[in-house]
């Protein structure tokens, strides 16, 4: 019912037309144009700005995990080069002793079970240790 009241009364109000009432009347319209195209920008920039943050959330995400794949992998071919490095030590060893006679007899008679003259080979199992 008040609907009606406040409808009829508008009615029978009547708008006054002069300079200032349309003037403001103009100068509300642009006000809220204003701020229509104020809020779209700022709603636009704000999406911009979390878009930009996710994507650069991902990169640093996906490089943090790339970093950490990188480091293990670093790790993984410096422990083999250290073996590589300790086989050679080894590898070389065995070139100086190999230059040696004696150890070239010695490894004969070991490997191939080759003697000297008058000398007997035994051939002894080698001892297991059990822990005791």
């Amino acid at each position: 019912m008040n609907n009606k009241v406040d409808s009829l009364r508008k009615k029978k109000v009547a708008k006054i037309e002069s300079d200032y009432v349309l003037q403001r009347e103009q100068q509300e319209h642009t006000n809220v144009k204003k701020r229509r195209g104020l809020i779209r920008r700022l709603t636009f920039y704000g999406l911009c700005a979390a878009i930009i943050s996710v994507l650069a959330a991902i990169t640093l995400i996906s490089q943090a995990e790339a970093l950490e794949k990188g480091t293990t992998e670093m790790e993984q071919v410096e422990s083999k080069l250290a073996q590589l490095k300790k086989a050679e030590n080894l590898l070389k060893e065995e070139i100086m002793r190999l230059e040696d006679d004696e150890y070239i007899a010695k490894l004969a008679r070991k490997e191939y079970f080759l003697s000297e003259k008058g000398e007997i080979i035994f051939n002894l199992p080698e001892k297991e240790d059990d822990g005791d």
